[in-house]
């Protein structure tokens, strides 16, 4: 049993520490003891909580927090924090019973300096405790009829995540087994965060903070949660929300502006906490970006896409812009206080750097990513090489890890909410190439792997056999603790995930609707609840076109995210089927997904790690359930990779390839340009021509600078 401990934002420092301290000591208190949280809307603004313990043994204790030998009116302060409180958990029914309130409320004035005999005299009313006291406080405190339930829903609210993480409309459902009764109550157990969840919204450090996860670890809405609470604290504080996919802007809008209302009773002052893109572009407010306010405020060249791209290629056009305005400035100019970035992964070190100079000296920057939905092929680099030295030589942003009872700068969510066990390692088996079938003598099957193999146990596996070191066979699972048992509990199998391969394209468009309609029909699940996902980020238009076509003759209302709506809306409050390409997809998330033309992505001769990263971040799209469809034999080589998945039990099975073979999987499955591809064909021809030449005597080998020859053996052999 123990107190988890969430540092938010105090000024009484010194009793902060001796409460912590305290509760420590009392080994068997269990709970969790929040800091400076939670923030409570009223009348007269925003009520500030010193300290709030919320507990399955005792129900919710209070804390007054004191700092100095005078207590003042304390009476008072309890009063209105008990009252405050009181009046919020009791809009939530199912913390009330008739007129009760079904979890107590226990206030505690704390004052560590005040000596024993000042704390004795106090009415019992109103307990006033010293170290030596509050255990003795706490102690008489019980909740007899506390239940688990209780206890999470008292959490819930208290965190104010519950009318974020349910879906924007009531859900209503007729029948206890239908797929949207199942979803009903999957949300209603997702409501609540976790420990370390809690930690990342409310713990902030000066400096920079990353904050890893897997898909659907909540990374999103820490991030969301997080802005909104440093405003509630800080509402003079200049807070920037950025991110790559332009489709998250108007979630992260409705997700701060949720949880503003619900803790300071009003909507955040947009001026102040602004949600702007990365690259940005002049013109009206909402055109606003990070690198176009970067160029003004530092009086540097803006380069729009356009030029970028054509001076830099398409896949280098952002980065290598962030580096030339870096160049460029010389006496940065700060332009905020906090800066908060989703989808790190998807940018590249120069455009946290840029983030890093647009900061005032305190440098708060909050960086959340997962290197397994990069679609570039890419990780991220370490603190240490991003930011780069100093004058003296030393790390500008040095990440040692933290220690116990610190606040951390490094912050790993393990826990998936999102994906069920078996849909999360079929992405990741497909994603790696887990099972995928060698094609040569030289291929290992494997599509990509981590340079450190402790990565896998970050992420929430277990090894179960073997080692996890180069060289070794290992077998990796995934457990209860990392993927919650109720996220697969309520479908079997089969029903979480299905692959279903097609002869031609209008079988897969005529199964997909039938499908849909059925799920609309007699499944109670809603049009905002079904994704379609075309993994091609270019052919999506046209690809959904026929499919579109048949779903609105069936009366059945659909939507290309970016195309029918506006680039900042996935799906909002839109009552319609969402078809999305791949990048659009990122970030955003529903109960049905349906990835359509999968074969796509089964093999590649360029950029295969790429193409598989498509897959596997759009199967992470779901919530419940996945159908992945596709036509042909690439599509049954997929289905077969699956099938030997499941046939190990969703356990990933393989050989850990070596530091040489995993530079070789960098080399031969890297993403390329246009250019480059062309003169890889170019080389093709030419060597075929040769290769012609040879065999039709036209020229011989000894004819031939024997240099160039050697020179052709030695690259040949290296990669032979």
């Amino acid at each position: 049993m123990a107190i988890e401990i969430v540092r938010g934002t105090t000024l009484k420092e010194v009793s902060r520490a001796a409460l912590e301290e305290c509760l420590s000591q009392h080994t068997g208190l269990s709970g969790e003891l929040f800091i400076g949280y939670p923030i409570i809307a009223t009348a007269s603004g925003p009520f500030l909580i010193d300290a709030l313990l919320v507990s399955r043994d005792i129900g919710v204790v209070v804390f007054d927090l004191i700092e100095g030998h005078e207590p003042g009116n304390y009476r008072q302060r309890q009063d209105d924090a008990a009252n405050k409180l009181d009046a919020r958990l009791r809009t939530h029914s199912e913390l009330v019973r008739r007129r009760d309130l079904r979890i107590p409320i226990n206030p505690v004035s704390f004052a560590p300096a005040l000596p024993t005999h000042a704390t004795e005299s106090a009415i019992d009313e109103y307990p006033l405790a010293n170290r030596d006291t509050l255990i003795e406080h706490l102690s008489g405190m019980t909740w007899a009829a506390a239940t688990d339930a209780l206890y999470r829903s008292a959490l819930s609210v208290i965190e104010n995540t519950s009318t974020i993480r349910h879906s924007r409309t009531r859900r209503a459902v007729d029948r206890e087994d239908s797929r949207g009764a199942k979803l009903k109550c999957l949300e209603d157990k997702i409501a609540t965060l976790d420990s370390m969840q809690s930690k990342a919204v409310i713990e902030t450090v000066d400096g920079v903070q990353r904050i890893r996860g897997l898909a659907g670890s909540g990374k999103t809405i820490v991030l969301a949660l997080k802005a909104a609470y440093l405003h509630a604290h800080h509402p003079d504080w200049r807070i920037a929300v950025t991110f790559n996919t332009r489709s998250l802007k108007g979630h992260f809008h409705r997700l701060i502006n949720t949880f503003c209302l619900g803790q300071m009773g009003e909507e955040p002052d947009w001026e102040q906490l602004r949600i702007v893109n990365a690259w940005g572009a002049p013109g009206a407010a909402d055109r606003d970006g990070i690198y176009y306010e970067f160029c003004r405020v530092n009086d540097v060249d803006y380069l729009d896409f356009k030029t970028a791209r054509s001076k830099y290629g398409m896949n280098a056009a952002f980065a290598r812009s962030c580096q030339h305005a870096l160049s460029q400035a010389t006496h940065e100019e700060p332009a905020y206080d906090v800066i908060l970035v989703d989808e790190a992964q998807d940018f590249s070190p120069s455009f946290l750097q840029l983030c890093y100079r647009l900061l005032d000296d305190r440098k708060r920057l909050i960086y959340a990513y997962d290197e397994l939905q990069s679609l570039t092929g890419m990780s991220l680099p370490a603190p240490e090489e991003i930011f780069g030295a100093d004058s003296e030589e030393s790390p500008r942003v040095p990440f040692g890890g933290h220690t116990h009872g610190s606040l951390s700068h490094d912050i790993v969510l393990e826990k998936c909410y999102r994906n069920s066990r078996p849909v999360l390692a079929t992405a990741h088996a497909l994603g790696f190439g887990i099972y995928r079938k060698s094609r040569a003598q030289d291929d290992i099957g494997l599509v990509q792997m981590f340079d450190h193999p402790r990565l896998w146990e970050e992420i929430g596996y277990q090894c179960k056999a073997g080692a996890l070191q180069p060289g070794a066979t290992v077998t990796l699972a995934r457990t209860s603790d990392t993927s919650p048992k109720f996220l697969e509990d309520h479908s079997p199998a089969d029903d979480l995930i299905r692959f279903v391969s097609f002869d031609r394209a209008e079988e897969q468009a005529k199964w997909l609707v039938e499908q849909i309609q059925m799920n609309l029909s007699s499944d109670e699940l809603r049009r905002d609840d079904i994704m379609v996902i075309n993994p091609d980020p270019v052919s999506t238009r046209r690809q959904a076109g026929p499919i579109r076509k048949r779903l609105l003759d069936a009366g059945i209302q659909c939507h290309i995210a970016g195309v029918d709506t506006d680039a900042d809306i996935f799906g909002g409050d839109l009552d319609s089927v969402t078809f999305t390409g791949i990048h659009r997809a990122k970030g955003n998330e529903a109960a049905m997904v349906y990835i359509i033309n999968a074969q796509d992505c089964y093999d590649s001769r360029f950029g295969l790690a790429e193409i598989r990263n498509r897959l596997f971040t759009a199967m992470t799209r779901s919530k419940a359930w996945i159908r992945v469809l596709g036509i042909g034999d690439p599509m049954r080589g997929l289905i077969e990779e699956y099938e030997n998945l499941k046939s190990h039990d969703f356990a990933l099975q393989f050989t850990y390839p070596t530091q040489e073979q995993r530079e070789r999987l960098r080399i031969v499955h890297r993403d390329m340009s246009d250019q480059e591809r062309n003169r890889v064909r170019i080389s093709e021809r030419e060597l075929s021509k040769l290769v012609s030449r040879f065999e039709s005597g036209a020229v011989h080998v000894d004819d031939l600078d024997q240099d160039v020859i050697e020179k052709l053996k030695q690259h040949l052999l290296q990669t032979g």
